[in-house]
Parts: C-alpha cells; structure tokens; sequence
C-alpha cells in the first residue's frame, strides 16, 4: 500500500461523510417532506434540514457540529497490513480534525480530558475483516452522541405498557417502538433504526449498528425481516412524534433488522438509532489504497459546483424577533408554539459548564444571559475563532443541574433540541425563563448566524464544552417550554404514548 495515496483518500472519505448527506438518505427525507402540513413546526423543520444539507455541500463542512464516534467498516485482502492501514487512518482523521472536517470528540474517560485530535483509547474504532476479493472495502459511519445516547437494548420476555413482549417477532416489534416513542426529539427525530435480533449484549448491539451500512432502499434476505421493518416503518409514522419530537407523521426514515444465533437464556432486542443526518459513506480501494470507486455515491454528484450555489436564506414565518439579552417581560410574552429570531449575545453551555456551575462555580458574564446547548466546532484562522458548525446538542441531559442554574444566574432562556423535565419547566415558570428549541442538526444553518466570537471562557474543559460567547443575528427556534407552565414535549409524548398503546391493543 502507498501510504500517502492511501491517507490521502481516507481524508477525503472523512471529508464526504462529514459534509454530504447520502443520496439515499436524502431522497428520503426530500419525499417523506409530504408527509408533513404546511405551516407546522414539523414542515418548518424539514425544511431548514433541507437549507442545511444545501449549505453543508455549498462549504464542504459538518452536516451537524457533532461529527460523533469515528467508526470504521473495513474489509481487506489476506496478507494486506492493517497495522498500515490504522496508522494511515489515524493521520486522517488527525488531518481531518484540524481542516474542521470532525470537531474534537475524543475525551479520556479517566481524566476528562479531550485529546483534541481524535485519537485515544479505542478512538477512532476499526472493525477489521479479511476477504478473498482483491481489493480493500471501507465504509464509515460518523454517529453523534444524541443518537448514540438513544440507542437501547431489550431482553425478552418483557412487559411495555402493560402487554407481554414475548420471544417472537411480535414481541421484537414491541420494544422497538417503545424506542421510538422514549427517543421522542432528543435523537434528532426523524431517525433512522438498524436492529440485531439476538447475539450477547456486546455482539447486538455491534451488530445492530453494522446494520446501518444498508442501503436505504434493500430488500432484507428473510422474508419474515423485510415484512417486520415495513411493519415498524409504517406504525412508527403513525406515532405522531415528528420531525425534531415536534408532533407530525415523519418519525422514521428506515428500519433495517438482522438476527445473530443466541444463548438458550437470552433473547436480546439490540436497537441502533441513527438521527435524521445520517453520515456513511464508503470507498472501494486497490492494493495500492487507490480509489476503485466510491460507496453510497450517485452519479456525478462530485462533478457539481457546490461552492457555486447559491446560499439559501434563512426565512422563519411570522417569527417573533427579539434582542438579546431578553427582559422577564421579553420571556412572560412568549407562548408555545412561538417562533422567534435571536438578535444579540448568548453563550454556548454543555455538560461540563452545567456540573461546574451547578457545584459552586463562577462565571459572571453568563447573569441574566441565554445559554445555547452547543457544542460547536471552531477553528482558528488569522488568529480569529470561526465557527464552522453550531447546532444544538440535548438537553435532557442536563435536567438534573438547569433548574438550579436557571434560579441562580437569572437565566432568560435556554436553547437545546429535544426538551427538558418537569424541574426545568417549574423553574421556568417560577423565575421567568423559557427553554427554545433550535433545529438539531442544522449545524450550518445555525453558524450561518453567527457573526462574531467575542470571547471563550472555561476552554480547559475542551473546545466543544467550553462558553462560547457568541454574537448572533437571525438565530431561529421554536417555544417548546414556556413561563407558563406548558410544554410541546410533554404534550407530544403523552400522545406518542396514548398511540403506541392503541397499537399494541390492536396487535
């Protein structure tokens, strides 16, 4: 193998799964729009997933900001040296991380460390295989913690909503929609699901996520598997949850089910859930670690000008616009449902700063401020921080520290994707905050409005959890949680719920 040839095009396989949606991923999504009413949050969503895509391909950058875990699909010829390979793996994704391609994702379980290059124990992962064909098969998947944080395991029997899930196909189709209807928005609905019947907990649920190599558009070997992924495809859209846990008919995009032989005693259900900006892609190499040709490619699709494209507006309908920071009377006007445009500052705040607040900690430009559930990607270019991809992470996971945090730093709002608990509701409506919920994903769309890095505070937590003080212009989102005491996110799961038990009656 040529070494450099070979880095070289493992960069740019990093590159295309970073930057462009799969053809078939978006062919899914472009038709499945239909689905969806005009003038709902569920349509208004779709389509800025749509603007994104578009800007992503226009500036060959993330899709979303989180670039997630580096997994790599690797198939080579006897006597190939894979040793070679993961060195040259390894300096790519180096590469890769430095051009922006992947935002610094690796943290050192011990310390708490980032290693703010990728690379660590077990970071990127390789999952070799030999064969017997001439050539070196690699497939990538790039998989974001808000989906990776929704994937789950079953063990049959089991009892959901009150109905048995025996050992049987009726039983696996069960559990994966009680999945479906636990993940709601907080894994970037709509998602897309790859399923391993069987196996030891450690082989399903590898298994399960092999499963999203598929092409969307297969037809899965066992009759009785592609009959159980129609199935679930179709009931799932009848869930109601929606684009971004917003409430509509596009749930899921693509179930894919495989099965691994078992132990007597187990019967496991293994679910990998993809979120809607579903990056894999793949490349075909010689011996040499020349391209062959490309994987999940449609014809010409990198012969266009993207960068020539015209940049799509941010438009958002009858859209409230408000200036940063906000007023208690800015907040207490605010009603689910309202969409809005932010004007101003707000700062950026993920896991670490909340802990670190929450335990006692300072940081006094952040009183009366907006803090934004982000982890963006930046780099440094003439000594100035860029932000190159800047959409929301989950917020769930901070329900144990926001209410506290909210009380006492007179927090305004709070931006993230898929909703908070009932602390965080209450301590909204008690102190006169309001949680907005930004488009998950729309990485490029959010970056778009940023207009200036004024400042960065606690970056000895690492880049994507440090306070990025942002000035932004045109920022939209959505109220999902108001002063008042209402929730969009509550409202949608107790529905999702009340369905899912009218499905499992009826089956």
């Amino acid at each position: 193998m040529n070494y450099e040839r070979l880095r070289d095009n493992l960069l740019e396989l990093i590159r295309r799964t970073s930057a462009y949606l799969p053809p078939d991923v978006e062919n899914v999504i472009t038709l499945s729009r239909s689905l969806e009413q005009e003038g709902t949050m569920a349509e208004m969503a779709l389509e800025m997933i749509k603007k994104n895509v578009g800007l992503a391909k226009k500036k060959s950058l993330p899709i979303c900001q989180d670039t997630g875990t580096v997994t790599f699909y690797v198939k080579m010829p006897v006597n190939e040296d894979q040793l070679l390979f993961k060195k040259a793996a390894e300096e790519a994704v180096v590469l890769a991380t430095e051009k922006g391609y992947l935002r610094k994702n690796s943290v050192d379980t011990l310390s708490g460390k980032n290693t703010g290059n990728n690379l660590g124990k077990g970071s990127p992962v390789f999952y070799f295989e030999q064969w017997y064909e001439d050539e070196i098969d690699v497939r990538l998947v790039l998989k974001g913690g808000g989906s990776e944080n929704m994937s789950s395991q079953y063990s049959l029997p089991t009892v959901i909503n009150g109905k048995r899930a025996d050992r049987n196909l009726e039983g696996v189709k069960t559990v994966i929609l009680d999945a479906i209807v636990k993940a709601q928005g907080k894994g970037c609905a709509p998602g897309f699901l790859g399923v391993c019947i069987g196996g030891d907990r450690a082989s399903g649920l590898s298994h399960a996520k092999k499963q999203l190599l598929r092409e969307l558009d297969d037809v899965n070997p066992y009759p009785e598997l592609a009959e159980l992924e129609e199935t679930i495809l179709q009931e799932a859209n009848e869930l109601e949850i929606g684009p971004m846990g917003f409430g509509g008919k596009f749930t899921i995009g693509g179930v894919k089910i495989d099965y691994l032989n078992r132990l007597p005693a187990s019967y496991f259900v293994s679910i990998s859930y993809m979120c809607w900006a579903y990056r894999r892609r793949g490349v075909k190499l010689d011996r040499e670690g020349d391209v062959i040709r490309w994987l999940y490619h449609a014809p010409g699709e990198f012969e266009v000008d993207y960068e020539s494209l015209p940049e799509p507006e941010i438009e958002a309908k009858s859209a409230k616009v408000l200036q940063l920071p906000l007023s208690e009377e800015d907040v207490r006007q605010l009603k689910v449902g309202d969409v809005v445009l932010l004007n101003g500052d707000l700062f950026t705040g993920r896991d670490a700063v909340h802990k670190y607040l929450f335990d006692g900690g300072e940081l006094d430009v952040l009183r009366g401020a907006v803090i934004y559930h982000c982890g963006p990607v930046v780099v440094q270019r003439d000594g100035e921080y860029e932000v190159v991809a800047a959409g929301p992470t989950t917020s769930i996971r901070e329900e144990p520290y926001q209410a506290e945090i909210i009380k006492r730093f007179n927090i305004r709002a709070i931006i993230g994707k898929g909703g908070m608990g009932e602390k965080t509701l209450k301590a909204c409506q008690d102190n006169g905050c309001v949680y907005l919920h930004a488009i998950g994903g729309a990485a490029q769309i959010y970056a778009k409005t940023v207009k200036k890095v004024k400042g960065v505070y606690l970056e000895e937590f690492g880049s994507p959890e440090a306070v990025w003080h942002l000035e932004v212009q045109n920022f939209p989102a959505v109220v999902t949680m108001d002063s008042h005491g209402q929730s969009l996110h509550t409202l949608v799961e107790k529905k999702s719920k009340e369905k899912l038990q009218q499905l499992l009656t009826t089956s």
